[in-house]
């Protein structure tokens, strides 16, 4: 399932300038492991982009099946501009840091971060956290999906209500006289039930 997907890493530039800077190197190291490690385990990993106001862009640019942010101290703002550039076309966020504040994890997570892995960047480790992420982001995308259908399915169930309603008033019909007319005009006009309702509805509005 993995070898296909085709991975974006957002991260911080961690160019090092000065070569007595101990942090900056760690960082910079963990950053190659990070990358090396989704090599290594067969994952095709296709950019690596700065969470800057273009992202959103680049992004609808490259489709990328999932999105590892790789961030420190700024792990905040680079959440914020990946959760705004996913926010419309959804993908599984998985945040790698090593920054121990874990005070903003279930921001994260109510955001939409898939998984948030503090520390514990050893190969062997990756494919299984993204193996776990991608499944939770299906799961939680049927949810989502599975919510909209009933909301849906509630609100044309209202329509047709209110149509049938309108037509008892009006037709002085029964209501099951009244639902078969409807059902019968979307028959004949080859529509859903309640987009004739809705546009019996649309015309009543209209004529007053």
């Amino acid at each position: 399932m993995n070898e296909a997907l085709r991975i974006v890493v957002v991260a911080p530039d961690l160019a090092v300038t000065d070569p007595d800077d101990t942090h900056a190197l760690e960082l910079a190291e963990r950053s190659r492991s990070l990358r090396i490690g989704l090599l290594e385990n067969g994952f095709n990993l296709i950019a690596t982009l700065p969470a800057d106001v273009f992202l959103t862009e680049r992004l609808a640019q490259l489709q990328p099946d999932m999105v590892i942010v790789d961030a420190e101290s700024d792990a905040r703002d680079a959440l914020e501009h990946v959760v705004m550039a996913t926010r419309d076309a959804r993908r599984p966020i998985v945040m790698f840091t090593n920054d121990e504040d874990t005070s903003h994890v279930q921001q994260a997570v109510a955001a939409g971060v898939s998984a948030y892995i503090v520390a514990g960047l050893s190969p062997e480790r990756i494919r299984p956290i993204l193996d776990v992420a991608m499944a939770r982001f299906r799961h939680e995308q049927a949810l989502r999906e599975e919510l909209a259908q009933a909301r849906s399915e509630l609100q044309d169930r209202k329509v047709i209500d209110r149509a049938k309603g309108l037509l008892m008033q009006r037709q002085g019909l029964s209501e099951q006289a009244a639902y078969e007319k409807l059902r019968k005009t979307a028959m004949d006009k080859g529509l859903r039930l309640a987009e004739v309702a809705q546009r019996m509805l649309d015309v009543a509005d209209l004529l007053g």
